[in-house]
C-alpha cells in the first residue's frame, strides 16, 4: 500500500479559516489492510478546532482490500469474461463534534470508497489515474462547498 499522508497536511480552503494546515502522527493500523494517522496539532487560524484525543477523535485512514482480486480468465469457448470483481478501496476521516451544550463529542465519519475492477490496475492506469485526478480536484475546488453543504443543508 503506497498510501503515505506528508505531514503537515495542507487543509482546503474554507471562509473561516487561515491557512488550515495538521500535523500528523502515526497511529496504530486499525487493521492488516489500513493505516491510519492522528490528528496531533493544528495551525494557521481555525478558531474552535480541537486536535486528537481519545474521547475527541481526529484521525484519517486508508484501506485497501484484504483479499485483493484478480481478473478471472475468460470463457474458452465464448471467449467472454464472467462478472469482474472489484477491489474496493477506501478513507474514513473521524471528527469528535460537539452538538449541544455540557456534552461528550459525538464522532462524525466521512466514508470514500472507491470499487475498482480487477485488471484495470494493469490494463487501463491512466484512466484509473485520471479517475483519482478528478475525484481529489473536485474535493480540493469544492472544500468550502462541502463546508457549506454540512453546515447549512444547501446543495
Amino acid at each position: 500500500m503506497t498510501w503515505s499522508l506528508t505531514s503537515p497536511v495542507t487543509g482546503g480552503t474554507m471562509s473561516q479559516f487561515t491557512t488550515p494546515t495538521y500535523t500528523l502522527t502515526t497511529d496504530a493500523n486499525p487493521a492488516n489492510n489500513g493505516k491510519q494517522s492522528t490528528i496531533s496539532a493544528l495551525c494557521g487560524t481555525q478558531t474552535g478546532v480541537r486536535a486528537h484525543a481519545i474521547s475527541d477523535p481526529f484521525t484519517i485512514a486508508a484501506f485497501k482490500p484484504a483479499n485483493p482480486s484478480v481478473l478471472p480468465s475468460p470463457n474458452p469457448v465464448t471467449g467472454k469474461y464472467p462478472p469482474i470483481p472489484k477491489n474496493t478501496y477506501a478513507i474514513v476521516v473521524r471528527k469528535g463534534v460537539n452538538y449541544a451544550a455540557n456534552n461528550a463529542p459525538a464522532v462524525m465519519i466521512g466514508r470514500s470508497s472507491f470499487d475498482v475492477p480487477a485488471g484495470a490496475d494493469a490494463y487501463d492506469s491512466a484512466n484509473v489515474r485520471a479517475f483519482v485526478s478528478l475525484f481529489s480536484g473536485a474535493v480540493a475546488q469544492q472544500s468550502q462547498g462541502l463546508g457549506d453543504l454540512f453546515c447549512t443543508g444547501v446543495l
